[in-house]
């Protein structure tokens, strides 16, 4: 799910800083999604466009996001189409962030905002992205799906940096760990499941939400081209090559306008 900081946030405390601040809404939202199993907010596109609406609403002034999360990732089962049609982790982990992105790109572009993507190692052992077969109709494994849509988050940051650098926008995708949540609870993988669902598994395996959260408030915190890259992909707070289709410019321009297409 995204997440907002917007320019001008309620005190929590008088001696709190923007930065304790960040840091606080990001370690609530992790710890919600510890405590209660993660519901796919993407599941359908009409609350996304929703919530691009009351995104841009002024409320008698401009409204700022200096950083705006795309936070969204889940595997899935079988294949299973969402009400608007989409295969599910595609519409989830990518489709829906690209389309609430798009519909606040006047806001992101006014507050001069960080996007941060969340995509994952998995990434790096993605196959070639079909563009016409985005939705993996002619052949469906769930953590081949899952693996695409994280690539296809890497992608979508590099051209959202190649096309909106110039207007104030910087882009970043990030690996945020292997956290210890209900993702990949609904997987068919039996290691998958053992590895999420198992309790001895998940503590000895599984890195805490506040640890993954904490990726995440670092890129939010720190600044564009002095302590990360623009256009980058990132782990542990260090850019990396995950697969060699990021590179292919081409290929992020052609999975844009597809998603254009696929959202209009």
């Amino acid at each position: 799910m995204p997440t907002l900081w917007r320019g001008s946030l309620p005190p929590i405390g008088s001696r709190r800083t923007p930065r304790d601040r960040d840091r606080e809404i990001a370690f609530e939202d992790a710890r919600r999604r510890r405590q209660h199993r993660s519901r796919p907010l993407h599941c359908r596109l009409h609350p996304t466009r929703r919530c691009a609406s009351a995104g841009r609403r002024p409320h008698g002034r401009v409204p700022t996001n200096r950083v705006f999360a795309n936070n969204a990732g889940s595997v899935f089962g079988d294949p299973a189409k969402t009400v608007d049609g989409f295969e599910k982790t595609f519409q989830i982990n990518h489709l829906a962030p690209f389309l609430l992105t798009t519909l606040l790109m006047d806001t992101l572009i006014a507050s001069n905002a960080s996007v941060i993507q969340t995509s994952s190692i998995g990434a790096r052992m993605a196959g070639p992205i079909d563009i016409d077969d985005l939705d993996h109709d002619r052949k469906f494994d769930p953590v081949w799906a899952y693996n695409a849509a994280k690539l296809e988050n890497i992608l979508f940051t590099k051209e959202l940096n190649r096309r909106y650098a110039d207007a104030g926008i910087s882009a970043v995708a990030f690996h945020p760990g292997v956290i210890a949540t209900s993702f990949g609870t609904q997987s068919t993988s039996r290691m998958m499941r053992f590895i999420t669902t198992n309790a001895v598994a998940r503590d000895t395996l599984l890195t805490s939400p506040e640890k993954g959260a904490d990726q995440l408030v670092w890129l939010a915190e720190r600044r564009a081209g002095i302590d990360w890259d623009s256009g980058a992909y990132c782990e542990k707070r260090r850019p990396k090559r995950s697969n060699r289709q990021p590179m292919d410019a081409d290929m992020a321009l052609r999975l844009w306008e597809r998603s254009e297409e696929l959202v209009a």
